[in-house]
């Protein structure tokens, strides 16, 4: 199940008016269109088309743009879901618009897969395409069509064709359109002369497994209708948790990067406690302008290991804070910032120092911390060195109401 056109779909819920007007969504700080409505596909803008290309266009063909609205997206992803696992005990949550529904021993497939997404749309306002086929990759690609294809009003099976079908089917598939395929691989597979899903699906296999590895043999014997990529229902812990952001102007101060820093800790360690893990060892990194050659470049980065592993905020800030001193230098234009804890362990597993002071944990106090952010909006309780200068916020001067996570954005009638 993929949702249409996700973020403008998002957008549209609460306005109406837009249903027919060409719609894109840019990127952080407005950078780049990362979703576009069916009309704005039709004038040929493309994804990933940078905003100052296309604004003076956008003005005579009445394009209008809008800042990407995360919590919006995520809490409407999270209906979503919701309504898919009445569906399916066995549901794995691929992206913020993808999920897969295991339907193994279901009758009717099509009839529940229009009953899902009739369900969705009605609930939610969600338009979805359902795409159904023995394995993951071969129900990606019956998605696909179900997309394209306006004939399979939105849900195609896979398993309904007959052989014949299926080769003709997957003769007119690009090899681009095969999940975990991407540009590189598609060149480097046509100097094979595999062209088309089918090309693939008939190469040879240890020839295949030689020269891209066992991914590749997965994804071949998946086009062969053999599952090799079970459904994660629950979601393996994170080995790294990177958490960084580009600036809505350039920084040349000190001061302000800390305080961006700062915000990039605490969310990093909230999400080390989410999943009950600790970290032992932070990377901190900055980054100047790379698109602007006129002026001087430096990014640097430095990894420390830390005394022990934590996901205490007040600890990785303390040593967050002194590492972006030691690698900042000034007479240059700071534009991305970012810190990167890894080394992750369970609580449950600590290692002491013989050499090191035993630290008091602040268990407690994150927690606390932890409950207050969630029930009252991220950011409601923060380290003092976190918040005091805006220069560096994300400009998101098109951003919607937060219409479904702040009481002050609700719609009023």
């Amino acid at each position: 199940m993929d949702c249409n056109n996700f973020y403008v779909s998002c957008e549209r819920l609460f306005r109406p008016d837009l249903r027919n007007t060409p719609v894109v969504v840019l990127s952080n700080n407005d950078g780049c269109v990362v979703s576009r409505s069916n009309e704005s596909k039709a004038l040929g803008i493309k994804m990933g088309v940078p905003w100052f290309e296309i604004q003076e266009r956008a003005k005579h063909e009445g394009i209008l743009a809008l800042s990407s609205n995360y919590a919006l997206y995520a809490d409407i992803s999270n209906r979503v879901m919701t309504v898919l696992r009445d569906f399916s005990p066995r549901t794995e949550v691929y992206s913020i618009d993808e999920c897969f529904v295991d339907l193994t021993g279901i009758p009717k497939l099509r009839e529940v897969s229009y009953q899902m997404r009739e369900r969705v749309g009605q609930w939610i306002g969600m338009p979805v395409c359902v795409g159904i086929g023995p394995t993951k990759t071969l129900a990606k690609l019956a998605n696909h069509v179900a997309k394209k294809h306006p004939r399979s009003k939105g849900v195609f099976n896979y398993n309904a064709l007959t052989a014949a079908q299926k080769t003709h089917l997957l003769e007119k598939l690009p090899v681009e359109e095969v999940w975990g395929v991407g540009r590189k691989l598609t060149s480097k597979l046509a100097e094979m002369n595999i062209h088309t899903v089918q090309d693939l699906l008939v190469a040879h296999t240890p020839t295949l497994r030689s020269r891209f590895g066992v991914l590749m043999e997965k994804t071949q014997r998946e086009l062969h209708e053999v599952p090799c990529i079970e459904i994660q229902e629950i979601q393996p812990d994170k080995k790294q948790i990177i958490s960084s952001r580009s600036f809505g102007q350039s920084v040349t101060d000190l001061n302000v990067l800390k305080d961006a820093v700062s915000m990039f800790v605490a969310n990093a360690c909230a999400k080390l406690r989410a999943q009950q893990g600790q970290a032992a060892l932070i990377q901190v990194f900055l980054l100047t302008n790379r698109h602007r050659q006129d002026q001087p470049q430096y990014s640097p980065s430095i990894a420390v290991p830390l005394p022990y592993p934590t996901n205490d905020s007040l600890e990785v800030n303390r040593w967050a804070d002194y590492l972006v001193g030691k690698i900042f230098k000034s007479g240059y234009q700071y534009k991305k910032a970012g810190i990167m804890l890894s080394e992750i362990t369970p609580v449950s597993q600590r290692q002491g120092d013989l050499l090191e002071p035993i630290t008091t944990s602040n268990e407690k106090l994150m927690t606390a911390l932890d409950g207050l952010n969630k029930r009252y909006g991220r950011g409601t309780v923060k380290v003092s060195t976190q918040g005091a200068y805006k220069q560096w916020q994300m400009k998101q001067e098109r951003k919607s109401p937060h219409y479904t996570t702040d009481w002050h954005s609700i719609p009023v009638v």
